[in-house]
């Protein structure tokens, strides 16, 4: 979705202000369940690093890298016209429960 246009509902061919309630509904449990599976695979591939990060004797934390996920984020956002803070917000959260993960598993 970008700001000239609205996400498309992969479901149907309605516009997502054609739809009823419940479809609505349907639409957002979709969504939902396509976001944890992505939170899901990009946990996998964080445990990956931090096994990498182990091996190589690499400290957890790397605040550039850090610094470079939350600016990525936040231009995401932009693209997406989706609120900035909302969308740091939730990228800070993941990325804090990685560290925790990967602190707890060295």
């Amino acid at each position: 979705m970008t700001r000239d246009t609205h996400p498309t509902n992969e479901t149907t061919e309605k516009r997502p202000d054609e739809m009823s309630l419940d479809e609505l509904r349907d639409e957002i449990a979709d969504i939902d369940r396509e976001l944890v599976e992505l939170i899901a695979r990009r946990t996998y591939v964080a445990d990956t690093v931090a096994r990498v990060k182990d091996e190589r004797d690499l400290p957890t934390t790397d605040e550039s890298q850090e610094e470079v996920v939350m600016e990525r984020a936040g231009e995401n956002a932009e693209r997406f016209d989706v609120d900035s803070n909302l969308v740091k917000a939730i990228f800070r959260l993941l990325i804090e429960l990685n560290k925790v993960e990967q602190r707890e598993s060295r």
